[in-house]
């Protein structure tokens, strides 16, 4: 018999999301910075210089760059690795999965707790 695996479902981070008459309120569309390859529910950063996201880093390695500061979490796979990408984040108004949310390799629990802290200061609840 053939064994069938379930890969991660895009999405699968969210526990809940605060929708509009207009639209999901809790997303955003954003551009991901050539370079860039995350998986749905990859804790995301903003650079500073181009406003572009990227995977969020483990340690402020060069703090003037934003990249150790989180700005939300990557809704779907988002392949950015030859070029620019657009594609959608959870920027607010949500509740995630702790268990579901990707970190960079590397990151202390203080780190994590702080870049908590920095989600939950956007809306986005981790339980």
């Amino acid at each position: 018999m053939t064994v069938l695996t379930q890969g991660r479902r895009v999405g699968a981070y969210l526990m809940g999301e605060m929708e509009t008459a207009t639209g999901t309120y809790s997303r955003e569309v954003v551009t991901f910075g050539s370079g860039a390859v995350v998986g749905s529910g990859t804790v995301v950063a903003k650079l500073t210089a181009s406003g572009k996201f990227v995977p969020l880093a483990a340690v402020a390695a060069d703090p003037v760059t934003g990249s150790h500061i989180p700005a939300g979490i990557s809704y779907n796979d988002v392949d950015a690795s030859a070029a620019d990408q657009e594609d959608v984040i959870t920027a607010r108004a949500s509740e995630v999965n702790a268990a579901e949310l990707i970190w960079p390799a590397g990151i202390t629990e203080n780190a994590k707790t702080t870049a908590i802290a920095a989600l939950v200061a956007l809306g986005i609840i981790v339980r």
